[in-house]
Formats: C-alpha cells, sequence, structure tokens
C-alpha cells in the first residue's frame, strides 16, 4: 500500500471524528436508531442547533442516516450506516482506554 494515500485518508478520518460532539453522538447511536429528543437529552450540554448541525455533517459523510416515517405527527430517527457501525471498535477502544486512563478532575483532587 502506499503510504502517501494513508495520511490524507487518516487526517481527513480525524477531522471527521474529532469535531467537537461527533464521537459522542456516535457514541449514543450504538444503541440503535433514536429520535433527536432522545440524542438531546443524552447530551444535555449540546444545543439543539449545534445538534442537528452535526448529525447534518454526519448523514453528509455517511455514517448517519435519517429516516422520515410518515405519521402524524411525523416521527424523524437518527441511526449508524454500515459506515457509520465500522467505527464501533474505534468507539469501544476509547471508552475502555478512557475507562483505564483517564481522571476526572474530581478523581485527581482525591
Amino acid at each position: 500500500m502506499d503510504t502517501s494515500s494513508l495520511c490524507p485518508r487518516f487526517e481527513k478520518g480525524m477531522q471527521i471524528l474529532s469535531k467537537r460532539w461527533s464521537g459522542l453522538i456516535i457514541h449514543q447511536l450504538l444503541a440503535g436508531p433514536q429520535r433527536f429528543c432522545t440524542i438531546e437529552s443524552a447530551l444535555p450540554s449540546i444545543s439543539g442547533r449545534l445538534l442537528s448541525e452535526r448529525l447534518k455533517d454526519l448523514e453528509q459523510e455517511g455514517i448517519v442516516k435519517r429516516d422520515v416515517y410518515p405519521e402524524t405527527p411525523v416521527r424523524i430517527e437518527y441511526s449508524l450506516t454500515d459506515k457509520g457501525r465500522a467505527i464501533e471498535p474505534i468507539i469501544r477502544g476509547i471508552e475502555a482506554w478512557s475507562q483505564a486512563w483517564v481522571k476526572l478532575e474530581a478523581e485527581v483532587q482525591a
């Protein structure tokens, strides 16, 4: 494999995953399809505007899909695509690394 083509792809991948909230949104959607309000409740520090923007970004990248159900009222659910689910080992790896190595401020002061 030509390593010169790897660096730009790795850089692009890191740009996608390192956007603020993207990793947490993907982590939340690993549990399965969810409505906007469910994701918003699970991530209380994110504004609705920013959540909407990140979901659109992830949808544009082919990581998240948006399904609209013609019910009354209309139901919209977000879920991971195959491309999005392929990120699970990375997210779980970061989760395991964080549990083992990352200290919260309260733990550091104790």
